[in-house]
């Protein structure tokens, strides 16, 4: 993950949270595995699925995104502007 710029992978996870947020990791490691086709390796799903925390940690970290004590994320307004989401709270 480059510093300071978002990846392909990290803009899907903004997108998914500005979209159906605010949502907490698992719930966006379940986008994150809808948003994709099937596979028929059995490790493919749960594999992608892991990747929400680590996303989520780096996003919050640039700012893209904040969180509540109950690990309900959303897009910050940074965020939005990153991707053009209208917003999942003000």
């Amino acid at each position: 993950m480059s510093e300071g710029y978002p990846t392909a992978a990290q803009k899907e996870a903004l997108r998914l949270i500005c979209e159906h947020g605010p949502v907490d990791t698992r719930r966006l490691g379940e986008h994150l595995v809808a948003a994709r086709r099937p596979s028929t390796n059995p490790g493919f799903a749960p594999a992608i699925a892991r990747m929400a925390q680590p996303l989520a940690w780096r996003l919050q970290a640039q700012g893209f995104i904040t969180g509540d004590l109950a690990g309900e994320l959303w897009t910050s307004a940074s965020g939005r502007q990153l991707i053009g989401c209208a917003g999942d709270r003000e």
